[in-house]
């Protein structure tokens, strides 16, 4: 069952932002990621607050986006992260699909 990583960024370094995106990129693409919605515009429809930058990547299974999270790999993209902008971070299990 795939799973997703839902962020919601707010950039804070344009500098370390380019240096973690691309260094999360191409972890998320080593660890079989993909991204479903990368910065698209976000419009709020029901509740509060307004959303910020929205990322979604969808991973083949729970346990591979863990293991991504948790990487060595990823960890380096983390330390630019801590500069580069402020998050909220959910994993998410995606649903089977109906038989």
């Amino acid at each position: 069952m795939p799973a997703y990583v839902i962020s919601e960024v707010e950039m804070r370094d344009a500098a370390a932002f380019e240096a973690y995106r691309t260094l999360a990129a191409e972890t998320i693409a080593q660890y079989g990621g993909r991204y479903i919605v990368r910065g698209g515009a976000a419009e709020l429809v029901e509740g509060g607050p307004a959303p910020k930058t929205i990322v979604i990547v969808e991973f083949p299974t729970m346990a591979i986006a863990r293991e991504w999270y948790a990487s060595a790999e990823y960890a380096e993209a983390l330390k630019h992260r801590r500069t580069a902008l402020d998050r909220r971070l959910i994993f998410v299990e995606g649903v089977l699909p109906m038989t």
